[in-house]
């Protein structure tokens, strides 16, 4: 790596997503255990992404107004823990939504804090991929350390909110040791002087078209975030949503890790078209062949789903927003691109599956993903 900066953000990362690992596997889960229906768990969960859209703004917005990013980080990861244990005690859907509304306002913030500060510290020539990885590295042993431990037991909605607390309130031991100069938002020198970095008009068709593919490939991936946990455990009775999730995740690090070579050969845009593109055949794998052998080779495009989406959103992000409007710019990616379209896909997604069944649900939105892929075309073709 080429800046000490780099370094120093790892241990943020890495075990900030042992509680991603946590929540992102297995919040469907706990919710299905506190006995919410398929419909319910959707409203639910797009009540949690709806949050996402709030939370990252604030937390933003506060970030840059004091200058500094620790205190909001901190904030961010101490609301999971606070919304857990009460959210398991209290079951009621007007209490759940409220919880899980707190709950998701931390939550959701975190890895936009994180990507933000990051990405302002390492600036436009660090590698803002390779950090990621040691996050994904990180999902993928904790992911498999729960499917293994006895410890842990997915079909107990109390001990997985055991879990959410401790990963949570573990994940501000390193920001607590962060020098306070790695967590200002002072431009790096190096996004100073490459002349970049000064925003791209937000009505230009780059902004316009780059942020609705990533809407709709955020919308299509809902269906893997909530429904494909319950697809495995009721449809297929199969107890291995940690192992399949650590399998995905596994095969996202190659393309990560290179990210930074990737988007500088082909460009933001061309590898969020070729994401779309996996979320598509990933999808209707999923929909069209409903066996663990089937499934099992899906996972593997998770690299394209994901490996290769989250590094080309963020360097869109990066090439929208100047670092000092980051800690705005982050949250607005997470708003449009992940926290609406969550919504909007898990509450769709609730009463398709209701409705349809989860096969169905995954072949409506492997046509949404596709969408994606045909806006890059008329894109391409308009800037000839």
């Amino acid at each position: 790596m080429k800046h000490p900066a780099e370094r120093r953000f790892i241990p943020s990362y890495v075990l900030s997503f042992t509680a991603f690992a946590v929540v992102s596997v297995y919040l469907s889960l706990m919710m299905r255990d506190l006995g919410y229906s398929p419909v319910w768990v959707g409203i639910l969960l797009g009540v949690f992404e709806g949050s996402a859209i709030v939370g990252p703004f604030v937390l933003g917005h506060w970030a840059d107004k004091t200058g500094s990013f620790r205190s909001a980080i901190i904030f961010s990861l101490i609301l999971p823990a606070l919304a857990a244990i009460p959210l398991v005690r209290w079951v009621h859907p007007a209490i759940s939504a409220i919880l899980l509304a707190v709950f998701a306002f931390g939550f959701r913030s975190t890895p936009s804090l994180l990507d933000a500060i990051t990405t302002i510290q390492i600036g436009r020539s660090g590698d803002y991929g390779k950090i990621r990885t040691w996050g994904s590295l990180s999902f993928i042993v904790f992911s498999l350390f729960l499917q293994w431990t006895p410890f842990f037991k997915p079909d107990n909605a109390g001990n997985i909110a055991s879990w959410i607390v401790v990963t949570s309130l573990a994940a501000i031991v390193p920001v607590l040791f962060l020098p306070r100069a790695s967590l200002t938002s002072t431009e790096h020198h190096t996004e100073k002087s490459d002349g970049e970095g000064k925003g791209i008009p937000i009505f230009s068709l780059y902004f316009i078209g780059g942020f609705a593919i990533i809407f709709l490939c955020r919308f299509a991936m809902s269906s893997v975030y909530t429904y494909f946990p319950l697809y495995l455990t009721e449809t297929l009775q199969w107890n291995a949503v940690g192992l399949m999730f650590a399998l995905s995740s596994a095969s996202e690090v190659p393309f990560m890790f290179i990210s930074a070579a990737l988007l500088r050969r082909f460009g933001a845009l061309k590898l969020l078209a070729v994401s779309a593109a996996g979320i598509t055949v990933r999808l209707l794998l999923w929909a069209l062949f409903p066996s663990k052998s089937v499934i099992i080779a899906a996972q593997l495009l998770h690299s394209l789903c994901f490996g290769i989406y989250h590094p080309a959103a963020v360097y869109f992000i990066a090439s929208v927003f100047p670092a000092k409007e980051r800690g705005k710019g982050m949250p607005v990616y997470l708003a449009l691109g992940s926290g609406l379209p969550a919504l909007i896909g898990n509450m769709i997604g609730g009463a398709v599956v209701q409705s349809a069944g989860y096969r169905p649900l995954f072949a409506i939105y492997a046509g949404v993903a596709g969408i994606s892929v045909l806006i890059f075309c008329v894109m391409r073709k308009k800037s000839c």
